[in-house]
């Protein structure tokens, strides 16, 4: 395995599992940034920011978690794409509305591109409406 693969296994295991930057941060340079074309994260520009989003999530939503679906390597490109399926029920307090006691299931891909052995910049590519239509908040 690649050293950017491992690393990008590393840090998808600490964002997915909601450590928030403190356990992420050691994966991507400090000005890592982060894009997305959904909704649900429109204002969030950085990989720092985004992690955070992620631990807030978890927080409503106890319990998030992700099944792997594959890690694809592209060492000529320096990035590695993980395609995941996030499950989890709304049963928390906070959120964008009361509990709602409804799950989803929700594919998504990070692509994640590196300078050296760090995260600079990723992606993430989802289809937020679906989501949040399936927890109940639309």
């Amino acid at each position: 395995m690649s050293d950017i693969a491992t690393v990008a296994k590393a840090f998808f295991d600490a964002c997915e599992t909601g450590g928030g930057w403190e356990a992420c941060e050691r994966y991507c340079t400090p000005d890592a940034t982060f894009s997305a074309q959904a909704d649900a994260l429109a204002g969030v520009t950085s990989i720092r920011d985004y992690t955070e989003w992620m631990k807030g999530l978890l927080t409503f939503i106890p319990d998030g978690r992700y099944e792997v679906k594959s890690f694809a390597t592209d060492e000529e490109r320096r990035n590695v794409a993980a395609y995941g399926v996030f499950h989890g029920t709304h049963t928390g307090e906070g959120g964008p509305c009361p509990p709602t006691g409804k799950s989803t299931s929700t594919d998504y891909v990070y692509v994640m591109q590196f300078e050296g052995d760090r995260i600079v910049g990723m992606t993430k590519i989802w289809n937020d409406a679906r989501a949040v239509r399936e927890l109940g908040w639309a």
